[in-house]
């Protein structure tokens, strides 16, 4: 299972969103390709405690274990899954420039991340409520392959 406690997920998520293009078009969605990554680096910062975000009522099937597991680790990713509007409130186009800018914020994320270490309080997820650090590397590894893939890289 990927997961962002692994060096070479990590490396290979940074590779990814090197070869990303500032013209490139979603296979689905609205993203531009700047704001998909701004995304991606504010759901890092919501899952280090860096960006608040407030929870959301959802059904409570997803705060149950079971489900909530499966949910985060087996089922693929919905496209057009509601998504908390914190986690979407840094408008960008498809400037070259914003996604250079972009790039760098996602690799400092992303290295804060992982400097913070598995261990420890992690803040509760929006959705799913309290998750330990191994469930949140899993779920931001999969939640960035998930956009990558939306835009084919």
């Amino acid at each position: 299972m990927p997961t962002l406690w692994d060096p070479e997920t990590r490396a290979a998520l940074v590779r990814r969103v090197a070869a990303l293009s500032p013209a490139a078009t979603p296979r689905w969605g609205t993203f531009t390709a700047p704001r998909m990554l701004a995304h991606l680096t504010d759901a890092l910062r919501m899952a280090t405690g860096e960006l608040p975000v407030a929870r959301r009522p959802v059904p409570w099937v997803l705060y149950t274990p079971p489900f909530k597991q499966l949910i985060i680790h087996v089922l693929p990713f919905p496209r057009g899954a509601p998504t908390a509007p914190e986690l979407l409130a840094r408008p960008l186009g498809s400037d070259p420039v914003e996604l250079d800018g972009e790039r760098a914020a996602f690799a400092g994320a992303l290295d804060r991340f992982a400097a913070r270490g598995c261990a420890g309080v992690w803040p509760d997820h929006p959705a799913f409520g309290p998750l330990r650090g191994s469930t949140w590397g899993v779920l931001q590894a999969r939640h960035a392959d998930h956009h990558l893939r939306q835009f084919g890289v």
